[in-house]
């Protein structure tokens, strides 16, 4: 089945490439319906200080040097009538030394909408629209730092799907607002509650309900789909000044035993952000990014979640977990800044085009009610494009805290590790 779904996509996307020099095969003469394809890669190198404790099949490992898939993405558009829209996205991430013979290529989206005005439009399916925040749904494709900011996928791979799940929303764009309103059924999961540790409620989901809106100062952004904004850098194509806020809520989702007795908690989360994206100089074709946002989350009583990109280690012995986990999310609130210059296309040599560059720094500080320190994590990076995000090398550095459970319960900040990735991704489309 995963093989026929592959050979069936690839099979639409070179016919769409034997009709255009791009993959698309218009279905009328306008150019106004039509089908369309990408193909897209990601490939990771790594150097990695890993977690104390962290063990390899066993063997303990302080640190390591890996080669993966970070992502693989099939996108298809459908644009069958000038009202319906059919949105098909299939891969699957981490492809590396634990999961490369059992990963699975499945179906990330695929979702049908009908627009009525460009001030509403109505979808179901399987999807990644939702409210909160800009980079709860993200491009991964435009991304400006090596990775997403992996801290606002509130409940990934949990109750949801690598953050999608199956539902229906609402969206559109009045003047300059742009809006989205998401009802959700979650994914069925839960552990058995535990004396005092807040985890997933093992009961029938209830259903999650978000809604963001943003009001774009300056351009507007395309809301085709979910992914069309996200945490995107768009190299001074647009210019763009946009500030948003969203809420997301799901009742009774994480629960715990106090003395023996089950208490129930609702996830609720607000957020707001400002997103500034321009070009600066036209003639050498520099520009400026930038993003600020506050979180404030609730999962119920100290709850705190350990989270690793791409990782393939075992156990370890501290508080964060095993490879290149920390306490990515949980009850508290989080501060994010991201901040990218992109130079002059001369920058690399005035006699001729050979790309260019784009450096680049992100913070995440996090105050989590169940540790005693914040969790601050410090990216910095630079992006050499080849020929914009369609073929770009990445070089990025991640500095993480590591915490340690003192025999008092205290949880608190010992010390730092890293890791450095060299990326290179490719887009086809």
């Amino acid at each position: 089945m995963r093989l026929l779904t592959i050979l069936s996509c690839f099979l639409i996307l070179s016919v769409s490439y034997s009709q255009s020099p791009k993959l698309k095969l218009n279905l009328d003469e306008t150019g106004k319906t039509y089908i369309k394809g990408s193909v897209r890669a990601m490939f990771w190198a790594r150097y990695m200080d890993m977690n104390p404790g962290t063990t390899v099949n066993g063997e303990l490992t302080d640190n390591g040097v890996d080669f993966s898939i970070r992502r693989i993405r099939i996108n298809l558009k459908a644009q069958l009538t000038p009202k319906l829209f059919v949105y098909g996205l299939f891969g699957g991430n981490n492809v590396n030394i634990a999961t490369e013979k059992e990963w699975r290529f499945g179906v990330l989206d695929l979702n049908a909408e009908y627009t009525f005005a460009p001030e509403f439009a109505i979808g179901i399916g399987k999807n990644a629209w939702e409210g909160l925040s800009r980079n709860l749904v993200r491009n991964s494709g435009t991304l400006m730092a090596v990775d997403a900011p992996l801290y606002s996928l509130l409940s990934v791979n949990k109750n949801d799907d690598v953050g999608r799940g199956f539902g229906i929303w609402a969206k559109g764009q009045i003047g300059k607002f742009d809006y989205v309103l998401s009802l959700k059924k979650p994914v069925k999961y839960g552990v058995v509650a535990q004396e005092g540790i807040t985890d997933y409620a093992l009961n029938n989901p209830r259903m999650r309900s978000s809604a963001y809106v943003k009001y774009e100062v300056l351009e507007n952004e395309s809301n085709q789909t979910a992914y069309s904004g996200g945490n995107s850098t768009y190299l001074g194509k647009k210019r763009l000044l946009n500030i948003g806020i969203g809420a997301l809520y799901e009742p009774k989702m994480m629960s715990r035993l106090e003395n023996g007795e089950e208490q129930l908690y609702d996830f609720k989360n607000w957020a707001a952000e400002i997103f500034y994206d321009t070009p600066l100089n036209i003639e050498k074709a520099t520009a400026l990014t930038f993003y600020l946002g506050y979180y404030d989350t609730n999962f119920g009583k100290d709850y705190v979640r350990n989270v690793g990109a791409n990782d393939y280690t075992d156990g370890g012995t501290s508080f964060n977990g095993s490879g290149n986990d920390y306490p990515m999310n949980g009850t508290g609130n989080t501060w994010f800044l991201q901040f990218g210059y992109l130079l002059g296309k001369n920058m690399l040599g005035s006699t001729s085009y050979r790309g260019q560059l784009q450096p680049n720094i992100a913070i995440q500080h996090s105050n989590f009610d169940a540790l005693a320190d914040p969790v601050t994590v410090y990216d910095a990076g630079i992006n050499w494009y080849f020929n914009g995000h369609s073929s770009k090398l990445s070089l990025g550095y991640q500095s993480r805290p590591i915490f340690e459970e003192q025999s008092s319960g205290i949880i608190s900040k010992k010390s730092r590790k890293g890791q450095v990735v060299l990326q290179y991704q490719v887009i086809i489309n």
